[in-house]
């Protein structure tokens, strides 16, 4: 028997009806994000669905995470405003250090750290991500990152962002989507931090911004 996850349909849609459309209607028109709404999907242990158990999520799999952002959908909540917290635990638990797990899983788990940036598009790479041109380079024990991203989104909603850079040129690989590396990054933002950002105005409450890398500092180990 295929498992529906009956149950937590149901809780999704108990939470969701706390947040009705005068709530998204408010929202929109003063461009705003909705923090209490992705706190509330946080503190119910919804945003944590992929985190294993040892890390203090709910240890669920993709199914269970389809059926939560269904049901926020169906409820005519937007899941676009958080649902990167889904996606992005597949990267992190697949190629992050167990230093890495234990340190940041459990604090995205709780709410204490926002996993909701992920920066991968670029103004001139289109689809074909093998033509990205930010690049990373060796900097002492870590790197430093230049380029620029676009509709990277929730990036001034989230604490930490996974990025996509070009560590050895396209023209030095065999194949066109090696020399790609994933960072994770703590990113600050303003004057001397490396990191600008600019917003792009775009679908309702979808928080999209270009994204700028001055020889952002990234440390080789976390």
């Amino acid at each position: 028997m295929v498992e529906t996850f009956e149950d937590i349909r149901a809780s999704v849609r108990t939470l969701c009806a706390g947040f009705p459309g005068s709530y998204w209607q408010a929202l929109d028109a003063e461009r705003g994000y909705p923090d209490r709404f992705v706190r509330a999907l946080t503190e119910a242990g919804f945003l944590a669905a992929l985190i294993p158990a040892e890390h203090g999520g709910s240890g669920l799999g993709l199914t269970a995470a389809a059926a939560i952002l269904e049901e926020v959908q169906a409820a005519g909540c937007n899941g676009g405003a958080c649902h990167a917290q889904m996606y992005t635990m597949g990267t992190l638990l697949r190629h992050g250090s167990p230093a890495q797990k234990a340190r940041f899983l459990p604090a995205v788990a709780r709410g204490d750290l926002r996993l909701q940036a992920f920066g991968v598009t670029e103004p001139t790479s289109g689809t074909d991500t093998s033509r990205i041109r930010t690049t990373a380079v060796r900097h002492g024990d870590g790197w430093l990152v230049n380029g620029q991203k676009v509709w990277t989104s929730r990036v001034e909603h989230s604490d930490l962002m996974l990025l996509l850079a070009r560590t050895t040129p396209r023209e030095d690989v065999e194949q066109p989507h090696d020399g790609l590396s994933v960072f994770f990054d703590r990113h600050s933002r303003g004057a001397g931090g490396g990191l600008q950002t600019r917003p792009i105005r775009a679908m309702i409450n979808h928080h999209s911004w270009e994204v700028f890398f001055d020889d952002l500092k990234v440390p080789g180990r976390r």
